[in-house]
């Protein structure tokens, strides 16, 4: 998943936007939207761009972080 989806609710949430509204004002049913904010449906890269102009937020505060590479999993086990 490329969007972190209690980001989304909470931008649209903080500009005041309903789900319907932040949808049209997106070009998307507002059913995919409830979908991505839900966590079903993954946002788009070009969705992520239309939530962030739409919600006057960066892009980035959209998107899911990344994931810490994991300590002693790059070269096998360690001790062997």
């Amino acid at each position: 998943m490329n969007h972190a989806p209690e980001a989304l609710t909470f931008a649209r949430e903080k500009a005041g936007l309903t789900k319907r509204s932040l949808a049209k004002q997106c070009g998307i049913s507002e059913q995919l939207l409830c979908d991505i904010e839900a966590g079903r449906r993954n946002a788009t890269p070009a969705n992520l761009i239309k939530f962030a102009s739409a919600l006057n937020c960066p892009v980035v505060s959209l998107e899911a972080p990344a994931a810490a590479p994991r300590p002693g999993r790059a070269s096998g086990r360690a001790g062997r």
